[in-house]
């Protein structure tokens, strides 16, 4: 990949990707779980998956915008 642009997009689907399994992984943990402390972490997982699809890749393409 020698065009720049091909790469940050690609980091910036990578990120949306890992994210996204974040999220499966904790939404997975909360409906096996049977006890009130894996639940939690589920829970946990799940937001915190959603914050980073939500905020990182806005914040990456922000970072490598080109300048007017």
């Amino acid at each position: 990949m020698s065009d720049p642009a091909r790469a940050r997009w690609a980091a910036i689907v990578a990120t949306r990707l890992a994210g996204t399994a974040g999220a499966l992984l904790g939404v997975v943990l909360l409906g096996r779980a049977q006890t009130f402390g894996p639940k939690l972490l589920g829970v946990a997982i799940v937001v915190s998956a959603l914050w980073m699809i939500a905020t990182v890749p806005r914040a990456l393409a922000r970072r490598w915008r080109s300048p007017k």
